[in-house]
Protein backbone atom coordinates (compact mmCIF):
# COMPACT_ATOMS: atom_id res chain seq x y z
CA UNK A 1 0.00 0.00 0.00
CA UNK A 2 2.90 2.34 0.70
CA UNK A 3 4.14 1.83 -2.82
CA UNK A 4 0.71 2.69 -4.23
CA UNK A 5 0.58 5.85 -2.16
CA UNK A 6 4.11 6.82 -3.23
CA UNK A 7 3.21 6.13 -6.88
CA UNK A 8 0.05 8.26 -6.65
CA UNK A 9 2.05 11.03 -4.98
CA UNK A 10 4.67 10.86 -7.75
CA UNK A 11 2.02 10.92 -10.48
CA UNK A 12 -0.06 13.70 -8.92
CA UNK A 13 1.93 16.56 -10.58
CA UNK A 14 1.59 14.82 -13.94
CA UNK A 15 -2.18 14.47 -13.54
CA UNK A 16 -2.38 18.12 -12.53
CA UNK A 17 -0.33 19.23 -15.56
CA UNK A 18 -2.48 17.05 -17.85
CA UNK A 19 -5.63 18.58 -16.40
CA UNK A 20 -4.25 22.10 -16.87
CA UNK A 21 -3.27 21.25 -20.46
CA UNK A 22 -6.77 19.95 -21.16
CA UNK A 23 -8.24 23.18 -19.75
CA UNK A 24 -5.92 25.32 -21.91
CA UNK A 25 -6.78 23.23 -24.95
CA UNK A 26 -10.50 23.67 -24.29
CA UNK A 27 -10.03 27.46 -23.99
CA UNK A 28 -7.98 27.56 -27.20
CA UNK A 29 -10.59 25.52 -29.06
CA UNK A 30 -13.32 27.87 -27.83
CA UNK A 31 -11.29 30.92 -28.87
CA UNK A 32 -10.62 29.39 -32.28
CA UNK A 33 -14.30 28.57 -32.75
CA UNK A 34 -15.29 32.15 -31.89
CA UNK A 35 -12.70 33.52 -34.34
CA UNK A 36 -14.02 31.19 -37.04
CA UNK A 37 -17.54 32.42 -36.30
CA UNK A 38 -16.35 36.04 -36.54
CA UNK A 39 -14.54 35.24 -39.80
CA UNK A 40 -17.62 33.49 -41.14
CA UNK A 41 -19.75 36.50 -40.23
CA UNK A 42 -17.37 38.75 -42.15
CA UNK A 43 -17.48 36.41 -45.14
CA UNK A 44 -21.28 36.21 -44.98
CA UNK A 45 -21.47 40.00 -44.82
CA UNK A 46 -19.13 40.29 -47.81
CA UNK A 47 -21.15 37.73 -49.78
CA UNK A 48 -24.35 39.60 -48.92
CA UNK A 49 -22.84 42.89 -50.10
CA UNK A 50 -21.63 41.29 -53.33
CA UNK A 51 -25.07 39.78 -53.95
CA UNK A 52 -26.65 43.20 -53.44
CA UNK A 53 -24.20 44.76 -55.88
CA UNK A 54 -24.86 41.97 -58.38
CA UNK A 55 -28.61 42.47 -58.12
CA UNK A 56 -28.12 46.21 -58.63
CA UNK A 57 -25.91 45.60 -61.66
CA UNK A 58 -28.45 43.17 -63.12
CA UNK A 59 -31.23 45.73 -62.66
CA UNK A 60 -29.07 48.37 -64.38
CA UNK A 61 -28.33 45.92 -67.20
CA UNK A 62 -32.04 45.21 -67.73
CA UNK A 63 -32.75 48.93 -67.72
CA UNK A 64 -29.99 49.51 -70.27
CA UNK A 65 -31.27 46.68 -72.49
CA UNK A 66 -34.75 48.21 -72.48
CA UNK A 67 -33.25 51.58 -73.41
CA UNK A 68 -31.24 49.97 -76.23
CA UNK A 69 -34.39 48.30 -77.56
CA UNK A 70 -36.26 51.60 -77.41
CA UNK A 71 -33.45 53.40 -79.25
CA UNK A 72 -33.24 50.60 -81.84
CA UNK A 73 -36.96 50.94 -82.61
CA UNK A 74 -36.60 54.71 -82.87
CA UNK A 75 -33.56 54.28 -85.13
CA UNK A 76 -35.48 51.92 -87.43
CA UNK A 77 -38.32 54.47 -87.69
CA UNK A 78 -35.88 57.23 -88.54
CA UNK A 79 -34.13 55.06 -91.13
CA UNK A 80 -37.51 54.39 -92.75
CA UNK A 81 -38.32 58.11 -92.83
CA UNK A 82 -34.89 58.96 -94.28
CA UNK A 83 -35.33 56.37 -97.03
CA UNK A 84 -38.69 57.84 -98.02
CA UNK A 85 -37.47 61.42 -97.79
CA UNK A 86 -34.47 60.62 -100.01
CA UNK A 87 -36.77 58.92 -102.52
CA UNK A 88 -39.18 61.89 -102.48
CA UNK A 89 -36.25 64.29 -102.96
CA UNK A 90 -34.93 62.28 -105.90
CA UNK A 91 -38.40 62.24 -107.49
CA UNK A 92 -38.70 66.01 -106.98
CA UNK A 93 -35.28 66.53 -108.59
CA UNK A 94 -36.30 64.38 -111.56
CA UNK A 95 -39.52 66.37 -112.04
CA UNK A 96 -37.61 69.67 -111.91
CA UNK A 97 -35.02 68.37 -114.35
CA UNK A 98 -37.69 67.21 -116.80
CA UNK A 99 -39.37 70.63 -116.94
Amino acid sequence: MAQSSDLQGALKPFYQRASEAEDRLARLEAALASKKDAGNEELLKMVSELQSKLEGAQAEREKALKEVQKISVENAKLQYRITHLVRALEEADCKLASK
